[in-house]
């Protein structure tokens, strides 16, 4: 019976220690990396890589209400704040946050009025870690799914 209950301790301690070994395997890993002969762009990083975690994918953003109804129809600083608080709400579901970010794709109808919203201080600030902003790509479109949508913004993010 002693031997039974030695080598079920013994068993136990391995297990927990292979717990611990594997959780620093599979756990997230990101590095974030401007290269040299690359230009440091101020609004996003050049190359992420990642080891471990969950890869979570936030479907294009819109600033829209919970009945896909556009709301504040013209004003881009308006529909930056709807679509990036609704991103939040995605990636909190997910057991993410914006630091987890490791790529952004923007589609907007107008990349000046965007990148004027987007590089006001308060508004840049507000949303984004200077020290862990994602790659990102921003691409002019025609039209988004509704006429009244200025702005669609899609994530991906890596968490633990």
């Amino acid at each position: 019976m002693r031997q039974v209950v030695r080598r079920t301790f013994l068993l136990a301690i391995l297990i927990a220690l292979i717990g611990l070994v594997a959780g620093d395997e599979l756990a997230a890993e990101m590095q974030r990396i401007n290269p040299p002969g690359l230009y440091k762009h101020p609004a996003y990083t050049r190359v992420i890589t990642s080891r471990g975690g969950t890869i979570v994918f936030l479907a294009g953003t819109t600033p829209s209400d919970m009945n896909y109804q556009c709301v504040h129809p013209g004003d881009y600083k308006a529909q930056y704040i709807a679509v990036m608080d609704g991103i939040k709400t995605g990636l909190e579901a997910a057991g993410a946050t914006l630091d987890n970010v490791v790529h952004r794709r923007a589609f907007v109808l107008d990349m000046d009025k965007y990148l004027a919203v987007t590089r006001d201080p308060e508004m840049a600030a507000r949303y984004w870690n200077r020290d862990k902003l994602p790659a990102s790509t921003l691409i002019q479109v025609s039209r988004l799914s509704d006429p009244c949508f200025l702005i669609e913004i899609e994530v991906v993010a890596v968490v633990d």
